[in-house]
């Protein structure tokens, strides 16, 4: 089989290097010409584990390629994928389609024969009747067939995602579109994965409610975070005391500084403000942006009282910069909003991550400088903060820390240390949730 791929960021490098090892023809397209060189030359544009290798496999077996040319991509596909960004749209925080009606366009002036066009954005429900519109509107003599397939993948274990799913959605109404889908997913249907089909609205909504949920569970958690503190509990043991509960589950309900990345924050607005439109508000999620929003800004003031009330003049080391461990993805991540405040509090910032520090360079604010590593991070500082969980930041030796450092305080809003070890080490050691 053959597919063509319509964007080269995260979903659309991922799905079209897994498609491949899959053994189906890709062609990736996209706009962005230096990105396309790069990728021609094996050279992968974001930090996914593992993708460098499966992008430069399949380029040399053939069945992978790259192009910035629509029409040669779509000429002989069985599928195209819209794999194009759906941001937040300034001013209302519904999600931004502009891009994703101008590639079905494209692809719909460009298709030679039938096609089966698929949404993998992530669109509000909705939008594929749109796409499906302006497809029949634009060509109403091809058969191109319209379905939504969106993906649940995880950055940091992207491609594992990709090749054990947890399911398969296939949303349409069209029997030849449901069948090319199978065929693509026949390796997943081999090892019994549940294929899921449904209607294109459905299949829209399967998407925003799986993300607003999985927020709402972090946001619920980080929330009995504040109480334990209050109470004297440790939000450890209530997780896990719930989470052995098969109703409830056990992920996602580790606490810490607030959810980011790409996926989360403008899901969860995009669902709110669909719902609202509809009339169907839904609260919950409502509230959920809004407790989480507030818990990122609140950070920053927990790192100042931990300093005794000032940070002015103080050395602060920030270890971990992106919203999650195992990417480069700087998007929504609690960094942004702690570092500008500390720095405005008059601190100085030395921070480092493994994978964000280029991204982070051009988001936060020119004052902060960058670390080689951890320890040279932590040299004389006067407090230390960690604010993503890299595993190369639980092997730091607490002992090797303390001597590094000047001052004594540490927040940990990951919960990565064992706090008597900290404390033993002499330092003044602070955690989410715990006594």
């Amino acid at each position: 089989m053959r597919i063509a791929m319509v964007g080269a960021g995260y979903v659309g490098l991922v799905s079209g290097a897994c498609f491949a090892e899959f053994g189906v023809e890709v062609r990736v397209v996209d706009t962005d010409a230096a990105r396309i060189a790069a990728l021609r030359e094996g050279r992968v544009p974001i930090y996914e584990p593992g993708l460098d290798r499966l992008v430069a496999d399949n380029l040399r077996d053939g069945r992978l390629s790259f192009t910035t040319d629509l029409a040669a991509a779509v000429a002989g596909a069985d599928a195209v994928f819209l794999a194009v960004g759906t941001p937040s749209r300034r001013g209302d925080g519904h999600a931004d389609l502009s891009y994703v009606f101008a590639a079905a366009e494209q692809v719909a002036r460009a298709a030679e024969g039938p096609l089966v066009l698929v949404t993998k954005s992530t669109v509000p429900v909705g939008t594929g009747r749109r796409v499906q519109e302006l497809v029949r509107r634009l060509r109403p003599e091809l058969d191109i067939a319209v379905a939504s397939n969106p993906e649940f993948l995880r950055e940091g274990s992207a491609i594992a995602d990709f090749m054990r799913p947890d399911r398969v959605v296939i949303g349409t109404d069209s029997e030849r579109a449901r069948e090319v889908l199978r065929r693509l997913y026949r390796p997943l249907y081999l090892i019994e994965t549940p294929i899921v089909a449904t209607s294109i609205e459905t299949a829209e909504l399967i998407k925003y409610a799986a993300n607003a949920f999985l927020a709402m569970k972090i946001t619920f958690i980080n929330e009995m975070a504040d109480l334990c503190e209050k109470a004297g509990a440790d939000v450890h043991d209530v997780a896990r005391g719930i989470g052995l509960d098969g109703r409830i589950g056990r992920k996602f309900l580790h606490p810490g500084p607030g959810y980011g990345g790409s996926c989360f924050p403008k899901d969860t607005l995009a669902l709110a403000r669909t719902a609202q439109d509809l009339g169907a508000p839904s609260r919950l999620i409502e509230t959920t942006i809004a407790v989480n929003e507030a818990r990122k800004a609140r950070m920053a003031e927990r790192v100042i009282a931990a300093c005794g009330g000032s940070v002015a003049g103080r050395l602060v080391a920030v270890l971990g910069l992106t919203f999650k461990p195992e990417t480069d993805d700087m998007r929504d991540a609690p960094s942004l909003a702690v570092v500008p405040r500390l720095v405005e509090a008059g601190a100085r910032l030395r921070a480092f991550d493994p994978a964000g520090m280029e991204n982070a360079r051009a988001l936060l604010p020119a004052a902060v400088e960058y670390a080689a590593g951890a320890l040279e991070a932590a040299e004389g500082a006067d407090a230390l903060v960690l604010l993503t969980e890299w595993n190369e930041f639980r092997a730091l030796s607490p002992a090797r820390l303390r001597a590094a450092m000047r001052g004594d305080v540490v927040l940990d809003l990951r919960n990565v240390w064992d706090p008597a070890a900290m404390r033993e080490a002499g330092f003044r050691y602070h955690s989410i949730g715990r006594p």
